[in-house]
């Protein structure tokens, strides 16, 4: 049987189990009962009930993908439940559903394989507030639940209080009726806080292992890699980004940059490297997510790459359409490009005056500048993009990189743009920024000023904004376009509201590119949600809370590398800040 499928059969009898602790047993079965154990027992058994549904619960994730580990403790959480429920009021039901469950766990052992993924101290610090929170509400709950055996004055704050300091056996304000109900509702809370502990503990000695951050040795293989590849893809740049890992084929002759979000392992882009050798970075890069059950998952790759990705097995979705531009060929003239036109002349009525140069030839004073000014461009504090943003503006080693910018009469910055290099002789967008009250047609003036100064830089190509869905926008509103196509334009209409998904395509089809499809590869149609919400994720549409973040990540406002990654997907030529990202 498959993993998935065990991990929900395990998930429903972790509901059953809560539930069944949180109703009160039959009280023929519990007089029965107290004639062989003890009177604590199904006081103590029913918290542990609900510590062990809770505790199977949060296991199905892991069983899903396979882990051995939570395998293992799932039999031991599984067997446990079994008695438990027995002592907690002969409730043989449940327990002949625990053990229907533990027979399936023994058959189906060899199914999980995957070795269980890292964990750092402040995941550990993030599992014990978890597990407290959930037993300090398991707590109150049970105590509310008994209420008839309190005082009458007893209030939910007092339950709320005994249940907290009830976890390491302190006594609390709540007043019981008998000796006996204040017995049994401090056994209880115990075994809740015990449940804590082990909770935390399985969580704080989980072996090292899987993903890594990027480290210099690593970079610098990166580097030649891209250096040495005859047509590297648009995006083999972002493979620096520091927060990806990297895993190299046997033969070190090419790699796959990815990131683990959520358990996916999520690749962008293409592999690096010779594409004789992908093969064996893929299937490297696959073995590790099998070793770890990640859920492997490729975003914006080439076609070259989907079909190298799809011959180890992954299915490919065609995601959206890479806009790129020749420079060689461009030109504002023409009809096509009237509003281009008419922007880039609002800009230079305005007085606005475009420098164009590598960072290598900028002074640290006016990268510094560049930096200041995009930070307060930034549209709120998450720093978006993944697969095609690099993260850091000026870094060692980017030298290569080109920085456009804008200038008023009294020479103040009024917009950027930053590109990394393609190859030898292209550019690919990374950040594009603009003040608030900039002059409209300020973006569209910074492309042309780039293209302008192409043969100056010995580019031949650049390569801008990413369009999600682009041809559902080219061919449904076409005369002629079938009821499902026009109906998926309208849905994306609708999203563009929230993601402006087309108005970032209009944006960039007023440049007449080249449009490249980029596709989204996947293992199964089944890991699709799962892939979904890790891309966006990744790219800082879904994002945490401010405090879990802290929490999980210590992070506190400081920006390493000076990252300038784009706040928004806002499109070319729009007043807020555009982003190169998904």
């Amino acid at each position: 049987m498959s993993p998935v499928l065990v991990s929900r059969v395990v998930a429903l009898l972790g509901v059953v189990s809560v539930v069944s602790a949180l109703v009160p047993a039959w009280r023929s079965r519990l007089e029965l009962l107290a004639t062989v154990v003890p009177a604590v027992a199904p006081a103590a058994a029913t918290a542990g009930a609900a510590a062990v549904g809770v505790l199977l619960v949060v296991l199905a994730r892991a069983l899903r993908r396979g882990v051995r580990r939570a395998w293992w403790a799932a039999v031991w959480l599984v067997g446990a439940s079994v008695v438990l429920h027995l002592l907690k009021g002969l409730d043989v039901e449940e327990a002949s559903l625990a053990v229907a469950v533990l027979i399936l766990l023994l058959l189906s052992r060899m199914q999980f394989v995957a070795a269980s993924p890292p964990r750092s101290g402040r995941t550990t610090l993030g599992v014990a507030v978890a597990a407290v929170a959930t037993a300090v509400v398991l707590g109150f709950l049970l105590l509310t639940i008994g209420a008839r055996a309190q005082a009458p004055s007893v209030t939910a704050a007092q339950r709320l209080e005994h249940a907290t300091l009830g976890l390491v056996g302190v006594s609390g304000p709540v007043t019981f009726r008998t000796a006996d109900a204040a017995l049994d509702a401090g056994v209880s809370l115990v075994v809740l806080g015990a449940a804590c502990l082990v909770t935390v503990l399985a969580a704080a000695l989980r072996r090292p292992g899987g993903a890594r951050p990027l480290t210099p040795e690593d970079e610098e293989r990166l580097r030649r890699l891209i250096d040495g590849q005859d047509d590297p893809d648009a995006l083999s740049y972002f493979a620096l980004r520091r927060d990806r890992s990297v895993v190299f084929s046997p033969s070190g002759k090419a790699a796959v940059s990815y990131r683990v979000v959520g358990g996916v392992t999520l690749a962008a882009g293409d592999p690096l490297g010779d594409p004789e050798a992908w093969p064996g970075a893929i299937r490297a890069w696959l073995d590790e997510a099998r070793r770890y059950g990640w859920t492997p998952a490729v975003v914006a790759a080439s076609e070259q790459a989907a079909e190298a990705y799809a011959r180890q097995d992954l299915d490919a979705l065609e995601l959206g359409d890479e806009a790129i531009v020749d420079a060689r060929t461009f030109s504002t003239q023409g009809r096509s490009m009237r509003s281009v036109r008419q922007a880039v002349a609002r800009t230079r009525r305005a007085g606005y005056r475009i420098r164009v140069d590598r960072v290598t030839d900028l002074s640290p004073e006016e990268l510094q500048a560049v930096r200041d000014a995009a930070d307060s461009w930034r549209d709120g504090p998450i720093e978006r993009g993944y697969s095609m943003a690099l993260g850091r503006l000026g870094g060692p080693g980017d030298g290569a990189c080109v920085l456009v910018r804008a200038l008023d009469e009294a020479g103040v910055l009024r917009g950027l743009l930053h590109f990394v290099p393609w190859g030898r002789d292209g550019l690919s967008l990374d950040v594009m920024r603009r003040a608030r009250d900039a002059e409209n047609g300020t973006v569209e003036g910074m492309v042309t000023g780039l293209l302008d100064a192409a043969d100056r830089l010995g580019v031949v190509r650049v390569s801008l904004n990413f369009a999600v869905f682009r041809s559902v926008f080219a061919r449904g509103e076409r005369l002629g376009a079938g009821p499902v196509l026009r109906l998926w334009r309208a849905v994306l209409l609708q999203a563009s509201r929230f993601w402006q998904i087309e108005s970032l395509y209009r944006a960039n089809a007023k440049y007449g590119p080249e449009w490249v499809p980029r596709f989204l590869c996947f293992a199964r149609a089944g890991d699709l949600p799962a892939v979904s919400v890790a891309v966006l994720r990744a790219e800082a549409f879904l994002t945490r809370p401010v405090w879990l973040r802290r929490l999980s990540t210590g992070h506190r406002g400081r920006r390493h590398d000076r990252p300038l990654t784009p706040a928004s997907a806002a499109p070319v030529g729009e007043r807020s800040s555009p982003s190169r990202s998904l």
